[in-house]
């Protein structure tokens, strides 16, 4: 897969037209700050968000998807549970997902995990250091052994997901809390990544390490042309 791969980006596009601070911040909404980077880097980007028909995600969206990015807050619970199985088939069936932030609480993300996706939360304006912790990781190319975020929102352990296939990422705050914020899984012929950094009060989305991971994580998620899975009876024997 080349930078001629197709990503999606959702968002649910509420915050940013009801909170003034929010506005301020992504006056386009935070899918067009990440949709414009990715653009910059050469792919074919589109983007969706929660009220548009089918949240902008069709069938024949998704079918045009490699990899799609979720970010989500304050509507999870609006999102159709129809959506939420189509995009879950999609997974299964090789896209990429890449979980961005408070989507650990997303329909998509909890079923994909089959875990509450719980933690601990607090808004202080604390610093926040990722320590790449998988340095031959792709996603982590192009790094050095940690960056920081001036001001972020706080997560804490424990993180009631499942332990990751990879761990790139662990962030420390100010305050003392440590985070699993990079972690990788594959499920069915899919690959997901969930990636931390992103509050919506915060500039976090113009940050070129956090542009750089999203970027890796979108090629690394991207879809591989591997064999075909074939399930159910086989009545001829490969060995005679």
């Amino acid at each position: 897969m080349t930078d001629s791969l197709r990503v999606t980006v959702w968002n649910e596009y509420r915050h940013e037209k009801s909170d003034a601070e929010v506005a301020e911040v992504y006056a386009d909404g935070i899918h067009e700050a990440i949709a414009r980077h990715l653009r910059s880097e050469g792919m074919q980007v589109r983007t969706a968000t929660l009220d548009e028909p089918e949240h902008g995600l069709t069938e024949d969206v998704l079918a045009q998807t490699d990899v799609l990015t979720w970010w989500g807050h304050m509507a999870h619970g609006d999102v159709e549970d129809e959506i939420v199985d189509r995009v879950h088939q999609r997974v299964l069936a090789g896209m990429g997902l890449i979980v961005l932030h408070s989507a650990h609480f997303s329909k998509i993300f909890k079923k994909l995990m089959g875990a509450t996706c719980n933690l601990k939360w607090r808004e202080a304006d604390e610093k926040e250091r990722l320590w790449v912790v998988e340095p031959g990781h792709p996603i982590a190319e192009g790094l050095n052994g940690y960056f920081e975020i001036p001001q972020a929102e706080t997560y804490g352990e424990r993180f009631d997901i499942p332990a990751p296939d990879t761990l790139v990422f662990v962030s420390w705050f100010q305050g003392g809390e440590v985070f699993r914020s990079g972690c990788c899984y594959q499920r069915g012929k899919g690959k997901i990544f969930y990636f931390r950094p992103g509050h919506e009060t915060y500039p976090i989305y113009y940050q070129p390490e956090v542009l750089r991971v999203i970027t890796n994580a979108v090629r690394w998620a991207a879809p591989v042309a591997g064999p075909e899975v074939k399930f159910g009876n086989v009545p001829e024997p490969l060995e005679s």
